[in-house]
């Protein structure tokens, strides 16, 4: 696996304590132990590296531990105070369409997203894996191989933008929750098309910010000491002459991790500094088993797209409050800010850069809450019902999609499923859910939804 990393250092004069340039390491790749030239290999067979097609992408922000759709989106000011809770709506610059009162700055851009207030079919599961793939684990037997990530089909579908940036990146914080940081796999279309993993953490240990480890940026011109980072073979087990064919894949991995591209998208200190502070300031304490408030992450994934990525997967922050320590509430007062911040300065970014008809947003989680607020002033899990933010991807927002009744228990119009916003999401970047298909390893046919899955006919 690719994993990108940095350290704080305290000489650092920066403010984020980090050093101006990272650090860079490569070591096998996750895929069975593949190195980078193997990946590349692997994808080389599948021909999935291709130069000059629509660059259309995708950022998937995973929200851990069931977000509340009624604190969020779909707020009850008539339903009795054990179900609307502290919180009052605000309106947005669409008519008609209301939120939390601590988003303002999504209630500036409200016209460049969609909401949907009725998402349905969560499995309960306390995990990433429906908004990874748009399926459930408990549904039919997967093929053999499992079923690939909705990153991964993207990948198999469209190739790569070009050949410095892989097309699948992950920005998924490993979690103590394991379930909440995994992007997915290439499942059985294989090994060459599951993420590429950006940043990385032992569980318990200090948090540290993304940036390059093991080899300073400066010294990317030294060929040899790059290539003998990356090029971690098995040698080993290399008997039979096959690494002799790995050698232009192995100049084609130096050429990734060397490029320009790549170096710069990842440094976040070629970005005007305005636009950086526009994003707001990261909080790298993880939250308990989820993910830390790196909101610079949901700059890094415009950048990344910007430089040839087709999918950027991320999961931000945790929001999983029964009580106690974590209460819903007072919770909610401390994240939503910041959350807030992070996205809305995403989505304007993309608008003022003439991304949003290319690249579609998309935040979610695995379920929502109970609206009868617990006995801890808190709420529990609630797989009845949930929501989605949209935008980009150039579809019709400004617009609220669904609802539930009075007091958020259940969809009252419009139930939208996981593998609907996934068909959407292929449909933005030029798949065709209908005919689009590959086959598994046992030689049957494999679509990327089910039949009768159509994208959201009030969003295409």
């Amino acid at each position: 696996m690719l994993t990108i990393l940095g350290r704080r250092d305290r000489r650092s004069n920066h403010c984020d304590g980090l050093t101006r340039r990272g650090f860079l390491k490569v070591g096998g790749m996750a895929a069975g132990g593949l190195s980078l030239p193997q990946l590349l290999a692997l994808e080389a067979q599948a021909g999935v590296r291709s130069e000059g097609r629509s660059h259309k992408a995708i950022i998937n922000v995973f929200l851990p531990g069931g977000p509340s759709h009624i604190d969020f989106f779909d707020l009850k000011p008539e339903a009795p105070s054990e179900i609307r809770g502290e919180f009052v709506s605000r309106k947005t610059n669409v008519p008609g369409m209301e939120i939390n009162e601590l988003f303002p700055g999504l209630a500036k851009c409200a016209d460049k997203f969609a909401l949907i207030r009725s998402v349905v079919g969560s499995e309960g599961a306390h995990s990433c894996y429906q908004c990874m793939t748009g399926r459930t684990k408990r549904e039919m037997e997967p093929p053999g191989g499992g079923w690939p990530a909705g990153s991964a089909w993207v990948a198999k579908m469209l190739g790569g933008v070009n050949d410095a940036i892989p097309p699948n990146l992950s920005l998924m914080y490993p979690t103590g929750n394991r379930t909440w940081g995994e992007a997915g796999h290439g499942g059985f279309l294989g090994p060459a098309y599951q993420p590429t993993q950006l940043v990385s953490r032992k569980v318990g240990e200090k948090p540290e910010g993304l940036a390059l480890q093991g080899i300073t940026l400066e010294r990317l011109k030294d060929r040899k000491r790059l290539l003998s980072s990356v090029d971690k073979f098995r040698r080993d087990i290399d008997t039979s002459r096959v690494m002799d064919g790995m050698d232009n894949f192995g100049q084609q991995a130096m050429g990734i991790l060397t490029s320009s591209k790549m170096v710069e998208a990842l440094d976040l200190s070629n970005e005007d500094p305005k636009v950086v502070a526009r994003y707001g300031k990261d909080d790298p304490k993880f939250q308990r088993d989820g993910a830390p408030k790196i909101v610079s992450n949901f700059l890094l994934a415009r950048r990344l797209v910007e430089a040839g990525a087709r999918v950027v997967t991320m999961n931000y922050s945790r929001w999983d409050w029964h009580g106690g320590d974590g209460m819903n509430f007072p919770r909610s007062r401390q994240e939503f800010p910041l959350f807030d911040q992070g996205l809305s300065a995403l989505i304007e970014d993309l608008h003022d850069r003439g991304l949003d008809r290319d690249v579609s947003v998309v935040v979610w989680g695995e379920f929502g809450r109970t609206p009868k607020i617990n006995k801890n002033n808190s709420r529990d899990h609630w797989p009845q019902v949930s929501f989605a933010l949209m935008a980009g991807g150039g579809m019709r927002t400004g617009q609220v999609i669904g609802a539930t009744n009075r007091n958020g228990e259940h969809a009252t119009e419009r139930p939208v499923t996981f593998q609907e916003v996934w068909a959407t999401l292929y449909h933005n970047v030029g798949i065709d859910v209908k005919h689009a298909r590959t086959f598994d390893v046992q030689g049957r046919p494999q679509y990327l939804v089910d039949p009768g899955v159509e994208p959201i006919r009030e969003l295409v």
